[in-house]
């Protein structure tokens, strides 16, 4: 799909309720970038792992688990879910506090704004409406972060043909590059799964992530009564 495409796509490997041994089992094959939606299963996963795994972290995040997502994963590469003006300053003045104590490298942490761009109220995000007054406040107020682009889930798709949420995420990256007065190229989009990938990616997505059609169906723990 990326060579149809004619540009590279990052994958990202969602491993949200996998063991360790299946993250390495696809990071002894080369894989570095993997996705995980809940700060406590990241924080049990990633001192078991390599160091140089890029975690992304692509969960509906708590304001008062930012400083902990931060403090616990130092090879965190990206906070793809940042939904509001709150969180990204809770992320900012973490990621200060982990450089000057010698915790974390020294850089800006990438951020990406997650838009609700179906509008259903079970999703986190931004409206569209309001997605680049959220990117200008990231981009003036929080100088230890770096906006990487958008990300969105989307209304569930078993069709594959569901494009609607793909055409709102580029139309909200021009106005985020028309407030930010950068060329709309240096925005990533994330947006498709497992279900439609391909068409994301043929709509200009370019970081896609991918779980159960790497690692299996999600197996979760039986609720006990």
């Amino acid at each position: 799909a990326a060579a149809a495409a004619g540009r590279p796509v990052r994958l990202v490997a969602v491993s949200k309720t996998k063991p360790a041994e299946a993250i390495s089992a696809a990071y002894a094959v080369g894989h570095r970038h993997f996705g995980e939606n809940y700060v406590q299963e990241l924080l049990a996963k990633a001192p078991e792992l390599p160091a140089d795994i890029r975690w992304h972290f692509i969960g509906q995040l708590q304001s008062n688990k930012a400083k902990a997502l931060v403090k616990g994963c130092p090879s965190l590469d990206c906070v793809e879910s940042v939904g509001s003006t709150k969180l990204a300053k809770l992320l900012n003045a973490a990621v200060d506090e982990e450089v000057v104590a010698c915790r974390r490298q020294a850089g800006r942490l990438r951020v990406m704004v997650q838009v609700n761009t179906s509008g259903e109220g079970s999703k986190g995000g931004v409206a569209p409406a309001e997605c680049a007054a959220l990117c200008r406040a990231i981009a003036t107020e929080c100088p230890s972060l770096e906006l990487a682009g958008l990300m969105t889930i989307g209304a569930p798709d078993y069709s594959g043909c569901r494009t609607q949420d793909f055409e709102t995420l580029r139309r909200c990256r021009v106005e985020v590059a028309e407030a930010l007065g950068v060329d709309p190229s240096v925005l990533e989009l994330s947006m498709g799964m497992s279900n439609d990938f391909e068409r994301a990616i043929a709509e200009g997505s370019t970081s896609v992530r991918v779980g159960s059609s790497i690692f299996g169906a999600r197996v979760y723990p039986a609720k006990t009564l």
